[in-house]
């Protein structure tokens, strides 16, 4: 089944790198994995389907030698606003939802990264990042806590159509009942260390798991959906407590919208499992969609299977590259329709339904959740 004239509302991205970060091979080559490793990105990223195949197809889109090195020269002789647009045209990306707490001095700013693509861009506030700034400003607690909470008060005025979470990352997703004493005790030791330092992590589970409590009540007062990470991702998550089935307790307690990214790979029985019981809870197929390559068809049927197709999201969560985007873009059509296919041929769904499926999952559903334009075909 053919999914490419149907536009993808991509909801969760991050802003990409300048293109002068990224002009090596082996630059090029480490964002194909989440590994940080030089090692990984120098001498095993050019033996994986999604390095591989993805050489093949930009070749194809270019119209040189399916290398490396030809695929590099030739996307460097395009102006890189230019190649941006062609990538985001050619993928019918209609629309991106940015978290812009993934980044580096070489990332685009919510000032400069939107005049790179062809449709809008719609900012996503990250919750933890942002309380790291207050850390270090504010030497008091109640004053930290006031400023996050006048910010999560006036998000959605802002601008913000979600806000996001990397609990998973910093403390896990095993929250406790909200601890005010236990977090104010977190904090004036983070901020001794950020007074040291001039910066800080924050990872000390009562204030992670206080501010997720608070932030989940102003999403429900706003309707702004929360982003949680769920599952794999960088080499800081622990799987062992980023479960989403560790989130039953704030699922069931909170009446914000939940969007559980990355399908909570590999939990993803548990998020879809999740999702289908709670009508708050909401599945996103971000990072195992490209990552898993040929696997993508298997994920996908499984989820089909248990989860409610309304409450489905297809997003890239793609990062540095247009070339990402375009991508995971691929990769999830290309998954989706081969799926589709056969739960029409088994006589699962009609050729309508199935067009309706994919309509829902690639933006309708999103266009459903968040607090955004409504124009998109």
């Amino acid at each position: 089944m053919n999914l490419n004239h149907i536009p993808i509302l991509d909801h969760h991205a991050h802003p990409l790198l300048r293109p002068e970060a990224i002009q090596t091979a082996v630059s090029f080559q480490q964002w194909f994995t989440e590994s940080t490793h030089p090692a990984t990105h120098q001498h095993h990223v050019p033996h994986s389907l999604f390095f591989r195949t993805g050489i093949k197809w930009l070749a194809e889109l270019l119209g040189c030698e399916a290398t490396i090195t030809a695929v590099l020269a030739a996307r460097a002789a395009i102006p890189y606003t230019q190649w941006s647009h062609r990538l985001f045209n050619d993928a019918n990306i209609s629309m991106v939802l940015c978290d812009y707490g993934y980044s580096t001095a070489d990332s685009y700013t919510p000032a400069t990264f939107p005049a790179l693509l062809p449709c809008p861009v719609h900012p996503i506030l990250r919750l933890e990042t942002y309380f790291q700034e207050l850390i270090v400003v504010h030497s008091n607690f109640d004053d930290a806590i006031e400023a996050f909470i006048a910010t999560l008060r006036q998000a959605r005025a802002d601008g913000y159509v979600a806000l996001k979470s990397i609990i998973a990352y910093r403390s896990g997703l095993d929250i406790a009942p909200a601890d005010r004493a236990g977090a104010e005790a977190a904090y004036n030791s983070l901020h001794a260390e950020a007074q040291r330092n001039g910066r800080v992590r924050l990872a000390a589970k009562p204030l992670c798991d206080y501010l997720l409590w608070l932030a989940a009540e102003e999403a429900a007062r706003q309707e702004l959906p929360l982003q949680i990470h769920t599952g794999f991702g960088d080499e800081d998550a622990d799987l062992r407590t980023a479960n989403p089935l560790h989130l039953r307790p704030l699922i069931a307690q909170t009446k914000a919208n939940l969007v559980l990214l990355h399908i909570g790979w590999p939990f993803s029985r548990e998020t879809a499992h999740l999702a289908a019981l709670y009508p708050n809870v909401w599945l996103d197929l971000s990072l195992a969609i490209p990552f898993a390559t040929t696997g993508i068809p298997a994920l996908l049927r499984e989820v089909l299977g248990m989860a409610h197709h309304s409450k489905i999201l297809f997003a890239t969560d793609a990062f540095t590259m247009p070339d990402i985007f375009w991508l995971a873009a691929r990769w999830g059509r290309w998954g989706l329709g081969k799926v589709l296919d056969e739960l029409m041929n088994e006589g699962f769904l009609s050729a309508k339904e199935a067009e309706e499926t994919a309509v829902s999952i690639l933006h309708r559903n999103a266009q459903t959740l968040y607090p955004i334009s409504k124009g998109i075909n």
